[in-house]
């Protein structure tokens, strides 16, 4: 583990583009947060007035076409998951977003252009030890014919994505990730996300996917896919799969320590697992990483319950 320490960004670094349903102009800000703070969400507002929001699990208010977060006022940001993914795929654990629209800019489609922000903002070390929320026993959700479970898992988080789509041009694929900044950076972040012609036809006759295009969504019909410039990775459909359980599971306030799985899975199925999880005080455990002060050796994570020693988790590589 090469950092035990909490991460912020260094300074802002903002990014532009339009919501994926409202098709309007959105503007966002990544910025740097106080240790413990985790990622906040502020939305100004034509008043004058901002409003703040925890990214937690108990936030969510709706999984059906992304992951909204809203509080007793309401809703206040849409498709919240690349973003997310991003932060925490890159071992950031502290940020505050700030947006001026109803819905994170959907970019193109992926969380790389979140990624080359994080890059421009850069990475600060801070001065606390790291959190984690440590699987201790097998959580396990079923939703019709999808199935999730979070188990424990020895090093770090490992997502395990199986879907098996009736369109045969998509199929059945699969993905497994180890999560660093590194495997987040090289396998999963460029993945985009996807739908088939038909899908899109309800969503925008529903009045949704009004900013969905060939430049921020990969789209297939019954035979053949119709982006032109084709796929990014082979099984880019999975990957992106991967990356949503990323930036879902962000929503647990901090890094996890377990392996997730999940079988024709979506934002609901990762919501509910975690929601499953956190429910159950007996299967979970807030663990802190030691200060990097040894000579040699691993550095290892202790309890801050009773339980020592416990396996060591991944650190950011911010070099």
């Amino acid at each position: 583990m090469k950092f035990s320490r909490q991460t912020t960004l260094r300074s802002r670094a903002t990014v532009t583009g339009v919501g994926v349903h409202s098709g309007l102009p959105v503007s966002l800000v990544l910025g740097p947060a106080p240790v413990d703070a985790g990622f906040v969400f502020v939305r100004s507002g034509p008043d004058g007035f901002d409003r703040e929001l925890q990214a937690v699990a108990k936030s969510v208010i709706s999984t059906e076409f992304a992951t909204v977060l809203g509080d007793r006022e309401g809703p206040l940001v849409s498709t919240a998951e690349h973003v997310l993914a991003a932060l925490r795929g890159m071992g950031i654990d502290n940020a505050v977003i700030e947006l001026d629209g109803p819905e994170v800019p959907i970019m193109d489609g992926s969380s790389a252009p979140f990624v080359a922000a994080i890059d421009r903002a850069g990475i600060l070390t801070q001065s606390a030890p790291r959190r984690f929320i440590q699987v201790l026993k097998r959580v396990q959700v079923a939703l019709g014919d999808a199935f999730g479970e979070l188990r424990p898992h020895a090093n770090g988080f490992r997502a395990e994505v199986e879907i098996d789509f009736t369109n045969p041009v998509i199929g059945k694929q699969n993905f497994t990730l180890d999560l660093n900044p590194e495997s987040f950076r090289r396998d999963i972040c460029r993945a985009r996300t996807f739908g088939c012609m038909n899908d899109v036809a309800r969503l925008w006759s529903a009045g949704y996917a009004l900013g969905a295009s060939f430049e921020n969504s990969v789209v297939f019909d019954e035979e053949r896919l119709l982006n032109s410039e084709g796929l990014r990775y082979a099984d880019e459909c999975a990957r992106h799969k991967v990356l949503d359980v990323v930036g879902d599971l962000a929503l647990a306030g901090l890094p996890l320590l377990g392996a997730y799985r999940s079988v024709r899975g979506g934002h609901k199925l990762n919501h509910a697992v975690l929601t499953a999880l956190m429910a159950d005080r007996t299967a979970w455990r807030v663990v802190e990483s030691e200060p990097a002060q040894r000579p040699r050796g691993r550095v290892g994570i202790r309890s801050g319950m009773a339980g020592g020693m416990v396996a060591p988790a991944y650190g950011p590589d911010v070099s």
